[in-house]
């Protein structure tokens, strides 16, 4: 990449006698005359539509537009193509796996899981354990009263991210959530790598 140098003025001098010598290949189009300046009184503003629409009462409104929340955590698992391959994922989804390793963090603080979670999974993965089982539980719903909702189940939300951080991340293969025979909502399949 070139760096351009300034000019100095003796050369820009030069180029404007040059260009008073030049002859335009083609007339140039008259330039439009410059708009009038504004007036100084304020003009009236137009009147603005009403903001909020009209509704009549005891009328059904849908207000599945009107938030902008992110996905539910089953269907963002859902989304996410699986990392095994389909028939082992198969197997996994109908149950038909049994996990080799249990942890349950029902009722524990995020500062008390997260080591746990860590402990559990690196032991589990140096045993050369293959599919183990996360229970954090489905969470218990709170009203809190107030228009913004509130996701129910901190642990079954922040699991699946420790587990795709590190230092878990490059010893996870894949997260599923459970089947119901295995807890369903409140429990994750955690399939690990296998030891080299």
């Amino acid at each position: 990449m070139s760096r351009r140098r300034r000019i100095s003025p003796e050369e820009e001098a030069l180029w404007e006698r040059v260009k008073k010598t030049a002859d335009p290949l083609r007339k140039a189009a008259p330039r439009p005359a410059p708009p009038p300046k504004p007036a100084l009184t304020r003009p009236e503003a137009p009147s603005a539509p009403d903001p909020l629409p009209r509704f009549e009462v005891g009328a059904k409104v849908d207000h599945s537009r009107d938030h902008d929340l992110v996905a539910g955590l089953s269907q963002r698992l859902a989304a996410t193509p699986p990392a095994m391959d389909r028939k082992t994922h198969t197997r996994l989804k109908r149950g038909k796996m049994r996990p080799e390793g249990r942890l349950d963090l029902h009722g524990m603080t995020l500062s008390e899981a997260h080591p746990e979670l860590l402990d559990f999974i690196l032991r589990a993965h140096a045993a050369g354990k293959r599919l183990v089982l996360v229970i954090t539980g489905k969470g218990k719903p709170r009203d809190r009263g107030g228009p913004i909702p509130t996701r129910t189940g901190v642990l079954r939300h922040q699991v699946p991210q420790w587990l795709r951080m590190q230092p878990l991340a490059p010893l996870v293969l894949d997260i599923a959530e459970a089947h119901v025979s295995h807890g369903g909502h409140g429990a994750f399949y955690v399939y690990l790598r296998r030891r080299r």
